[in-house]
C-alpha cells in the first residue's frame, strides 16, 4: 500500500515579516485557511493563522509539526480572508500582520475564542435587610427582586451597579449565585429588538432612498451627496429598517470614536440591542464579546470606526460609510489601509450594497461617480423647515483683534446670545497658543526631538509637542535671555475659551477638543449640556465639525480660514473646503436660520469666494480640473516610499539607492526629499513619491522594491515603509 505523503500547511505569524512558514500537519488534525494554530517558533510557541494547505516545501528541509488547533473552525471566514489577502498586496504590508489585525487582542495572544462564563445572581433578601444609607446596595437588591429568575453580572453592571456592590452583598449573604437562564430579552443581548417602525422621510429623503439598490440586487456603490442637515442618518435608519432582513448583519462606519455614542443612541431607538459597537476604547473582554457575536453570525448592526471593516462577518448584507471623505478612515501607521476603500472591496466580496455618505464627498469618490463606477444620489434639501446657513467672509486685515476675534465677530456672538441661541467658534488648534516667543530676543521654544515648535497649554502650565508628546513645564521668562517679554503668539482653543469667558461672563463657554474629551464619558456630558438648548458658546477643533446636531446653534465663527490656502500639500484646498463647509453646516439645523462668519486675511481668494455659495460639487468640479492638469490623484495612482533613520543622510541614502529601481517606464518619481516635518521624535524622515497612470504597474513596482529590500541588510536603525493612496504628502 502506497504511503500517503505528509500534509503541510503554510502559516502566517503576527510579525513584520514578508514571508510565511511551512509546518507539517499531524494526521489527527484537519486544517483550513483562516484557522488559528499553535506552532513551535524558535524556542517558543506562537499563535499562527493558516494561509493554505497542501503546499510543497523546499527539498532538504525538515518541517516541524503544528502543535494544536485553537478551534475546529476558521477564525477568519472566506470573505474576510480574501479581503485581508487583497489588502496585503494592495497596501504592500506583511500578510501576517494584516490577518491578525482582524482578531481581537485576546485571540492574538492565544486565548480561547469564548467568553468567560458570566455569573448569575438572585436576591436572597429585600432592601429592608440593609440598615443605614446604603442607597446603591438597596437599589441593587430592589433591582434583583424585579428579576426573580436572576440576572448576570454583565447585566447588573450595565444597569449601573459595580462589581464591588455585588461582592459586598454576596459577603453579607443577601444575594446568591444561581443557574444561568436564557438571556432572551436581557439587557446587553441582541435578542432585545426594538419594534419602532423607523423614521418618516421627507419627500426629498424618500426620493433619495428609492435610488439606493436593495441588498437583493447584490453589489453596488451609492455615493450619497447630502448637504449638512439633510437627514442622511434618518435615511440610513430607514434603509436598514426596510431592507435589512432579520437574520442579516450590517456595518455602519463612523470616522471618530466621539461620534459613536450619539450615533449608537439614535440607532438603538430603532433597533434596540441589535446594535453593537467597535472602537479603540473597548477593553479586551468587550472586543472579544463583540467579535464572537459577529463571527457567530448573530444578526447585529455594528457601529464602529475604521478597523470594524476588518471583522469576520458571516452574513453581511449592507455597509454604510458615514462622512466618507474623512481622513480618519486612513490608518496613519503600520498597516496603512483606507477603511472606506476596504469597505467598498468588502461589499464586492460579500455581494452587498455599500452606501458612502457625505456633505463634502472626497474627490476620489466624486470622480468615481462622474465616470459611472458609483451611483451619485443627491439630497440637497435640509430636513424639516431648516435652511442652509448664509456664509459671510469677514476680512480682518488692519482690524484690531481680541484673542483672534474681531469686533464685528464679538458683536455677532453677543446678538446671538441675546436672542437665546447658541454660537460655535471653530479654532483648528488646541492648547492656548501654538508658539511662545520672546519679544526681546525673538526666541521661540522648539521641541528638542522634532522640527516643530511647542504648543503652550496654560491650563496645565505646560509646553507640549503635538507630534511626539514631548512635554516640559512652561516658564514666565525667556529661557534664552531671561526676559519677561515672553508671550504667547497665535490662537488656540484654550485662549479663545478664556477671551470669550471674560467677554461673556454670564454665559457658559464649552471647549471641545482632544484635551477636554480625554476622560471617558466627557463628550456625552458636553453634548448633553449643549443639547439642553440654553445659550452657550462652543469652542472647538475639527471634532465639532463632524456629524454633530446642535439644533439651537445659529451662529458659526471660523477664526482663521487661511491655513490651507497656500499649503504645499495638493490635498489642502479640498480638506479646507470640506472642513469649512462641515463646520458651517452646524448652524441653523433647527427652526431658526443660521449664519456663518469666516474670518480671513484673503477674502478675495477664489476658493473662499466660491465657498460663499455653499455648493460643494461646483467647488469639487474646479478642484478636479486642477488635479487633472497637475497629474494628481484621482487621475493618477500615487504611493510614497518613506524612510527614517537617526540621521537624514542615512534616510536619503536609502531612497537614493532605490530610486533607480523605481524609475521605470510609466512611473514618475519625485524626490527624495526631507518630509515637511523632517525630524520627528529624533527620527529623520525623508520620502520618495511615485506616480503612475496604471495602478497595476505601480503595484508591481512597489512589490518588486519590497522584495529587493527584504533581501538586503540595512544599516542599523534605518526603517522604511510604503503609503499607498496617501492622505498626507508630508
Amino acid at each position: 500500500m502506497k504511503e500517503r505523503p505528509p500534509q503541510t500547511a503554510r502559516i502566517a505569524l503576527n510579525r513584520p515579516l514578508r514571508r510565511l512558514f511551512d509546518y507539517l500537519i499531524p494526521e489527527n488534525l484537519q486544517l483550513e485557511p483562516g484557522q488559528r494554530v499553535n506552532i513551535p517558533f524558535g524556542r517558543q510557541s506562537a499563535t499562527g493563522l493558516v494561509v493554505e494547505t497542501g503546499v510543497r516545501p523546499p527539498n532538504g528541509i525538515t518541517l516541524k509539526p503544528v502543535h494544536s488547533v485553537y478551534e475546529s473552525w476558521p477564525a477568519l471566514p472566506n470573505e474576510t480572508f480574501q479581503l485581508l489577502s487583497w489588502a496585503s498586496d494592495y497596501y504592500q504590508h506583511p500578510l501576517g500582520e494584516c490577518l491578525f489585525t482582524a482578531l481581537p487582542p485576546a485571540l492574538r495572544r492565544g486565548r480561547p475564542a469564548s467568553e468567560k462564563q458570566d455569573t448569575w445572581w438572585k436576591a436572597a433578601a429585600g432592601p429592608e435587610a440593609l440598615a443605614g444609607n446604603a442607597h446603591r446596595l438597596k437599589a441593587l437588591l430592589a433591582w434583583l427582586q424585579r428579576h426573580p429568575h436572576g440576572a448576570s453580572t454583565s447585566s447588573l453592571t450595565a444597569a449601573g451597579f459595580t462589581r464591588e456592590h455585588i461582592r459586598t452583598l454576596q459577603k453579607r449573604e443577601l444575594i446568591e449565585e444561581t443557574e444561568a437562564v436564557s438571556t432572551k430579552g436581557e439587557p446587553g443581548t441582541t435578542d432585545t429588538i426594538s419594534d419602532h417602525p423607523g423614521p418618516v422621510l421627507s419627500p426629498a429623503q424618500q426620493q433619495a432612498a428609492n435610488q439606493i439598490a436593495s441588498p437583493r440586487d447584490g453589489f453596488s456603490v451609492s455615493l450619497l451627496y447630502g448637504i449638512t442637515g439633510s437627514g442622511k442618518t434618518e435615511l440610513y435608519l430607514h434603509y436598514l429598517k426596510q431592507q435589512l432582513s432579520a437574520s442579516a448583519q450590517a456595518l455602519v462606519l463612523v470616522p471618530e470614536i466621539n461620534l459613536t455614542p450619539q450615533t449608537v443612541a439614535r440607532f438603538q431607538r430603532y433597533f434596540g440591542q441589535r446594535i453593537v459597537v467597535w472602537h479603540s476604547a473597548l477593553n479586551d473582554g468587550e472586543r472579544l464579546s463583540t467579535w464572537l457575536k459577529i463571527r457567530n453570525g448573530e444578526p447585529v448592526i455594528l457601529i464602529g470606526t475604521r478597523s470594524a471593516v476588518l471583522l469576520p462577518f458571516t452574513s453581511l448584507q449592507t455597509i454604510i460609510v458615514d462622512e466618507e471623505h474623512d481622513s480618519s478612515y486612513k490608518q496613519g501607521e503600520g498597516f496603512r489601509y483606507s477603511g472606506r476603500d476596504m469597505a467598498v472591496y468588502r461589499a464586492h466580496l460579500n455581494n452587498c450594497p455599500v452606501i458612502l455618505g457625505s456633505a463634502t464627498p472626497s474627490l476620489e469618490s466624486y470622480q468615481n461617480a462622474l465616470n459611472g463606477k458609483y451611483q451619485l444620489i443627491r439630497l440637497e434639501e435640509r430636513a424639516g423647515n431648516a435652511k442652509p446657513p448664509s456664509i459671510s467672509l469677514l476680512d480682518i486685515r488692519s482690524r484690531p483683534l481680541e484673542g483672534g476675534l474681531s469686533r464685528p465677530t464679538i458683536q455677532a456672538i453677543e446678538q446671538c446670545l441675546n436672542d437665546g441661541q447658541q454660537a460655535l467658534v471653530f479654532v483648528n488648534r488646541r492648547g492656548f497658543a501654538p508658539v511662545m516667543m520672546c519679544f526681546d530676543c525673538g526666541h521661540m521654544v522648539e521641541c528638542p526631538r522634532c522640527d516643530t515648535r511647542l504648543t503652550y497649554h496654560r491650563r496645565d502650565r505646560a509646553m507640549r509637542c503635538h507630534h511626539c508628546d514631548y512635554q516640559t513645564a512652561a516658564t514666565e521668562h525667556c529661557p534664552k535671555c531671561q526676559s519677561d517679554a515672553f508671550k504667547p503668539v497665535g490662537q488656540g482653543t484654550e485662549r479663545t475659551e478664556d477671551i470669550l469667558a471674560s467677554t461673556f461672563p454670564d454665559t457658559p463657554v464649552v471647549r471641545v477638543d482632544r484635551d477636554s474629551t480625554q476622560r471617558k464619558g466627557s463628550i456625552q456630558g458636553i453634548l448633553k449640556k449643549v443639547n439642553s438648548g440654553e445659550p452657550c458658546i462652543l469652542v472647538g477643533t475639527q471634532m465639532l465639525a463632524k456629524g454633530h446636531d446642535f439644533p439651537n446653534v445659529t451662529l458659526v465663527v471660523v477664526v482663521n480660514a487661511d491655513g490651507g490656502l497656500f499649503s504645499v500639500d495638493f490635498r489642502a484646498p479640498e480638506q479646507l473646503i470640506q472642513t469649512l463647509l462641515q463646520v458651517s453646516g452646524r448652524a441653523g439645523r433647527g427652526e431658526k436660520s443660521g449664519q456663518v462668519l469666516v474670518q480671513t486675511c484673503h477674502s478675495d481668494h477664489p476658493i473662499l469666494k466660491s465657498l460663499r455659495q455653499g455648493h460643494y460639487l461646483t467647488l469639487a468640479d474646479q478642484l478636479l480640473t486642477e488635479r487633472e492638469a497637475g497629474g494628481f490623484p484621482p487621475f493618477r495612482a500615487m504611493a510614497i516610499f518613506r524612510a527614517e533613520a537617526d540621521t537624514m543622510a542615512k534616510s536619503l541614502e536609502l531612497l537614493d539607492r532605490i530610486k533607480p529601481q523605481a524609475s521605470v517606464p510609466g512611473i514618475e518619481t519625485w524626490g527624495p526629499l526631507p518630509a515637511m516635518i523632517a525630524r520627528r521624535a529624533d527620527r529623520h524622515r525623508a520620502q520618495l513619491v511615485l506616480c503612475c497612470d496604471n495602478r497595476k504597474r505601480l503595484n508591481h513596482v512597489l512589490s518588486h522594491l519590497c522584495q529587493n529590500l527584504d533581501q538586503q541588510k540595512l544599516p542599523s536603525g534605518v526603517k522604511w515603509m510604503i503609503d499607498v493612496d496617501p492622505q498626507e504628502t508630508g
